[in-house]
């Protein structure tokens, strides 16, 4: 899955996936989304979650479920 954003610094990156982080003003987000997403498919199904982000171009999210020769988004 694609966005058209201006992509993330390497900080930003490094931390997308724990719980609580956001990049929202306080108050307006849990920070939960990504987390949540992650385990579910790394641990629900066994399957793998990455991000591929250059600032200034935008963000890729990878999703790999267990026997799938090829990314299920992208």
């Amino acid at each position: 899955m694609s966005d058209n954003g201006t992509g993330m610094p390497e900080s930003v990156k490094a931390k997308i996936f724990q719980p609580f982080f956001t990049t929202k003003p306080t108050g307006e987000g849990t920070g939960l989304g990504l987390s949540l997403s992650y385990d579910i498919i790394t641990k629900g199904h066994g399957g793998s979650l990455t991000v591929e982000s250059v600032e200034g171009e935008g963000t890729d999210f990878v999703i790999h479920l267990p026997g799938t020769n090829r990314p299920l988004l992208r």
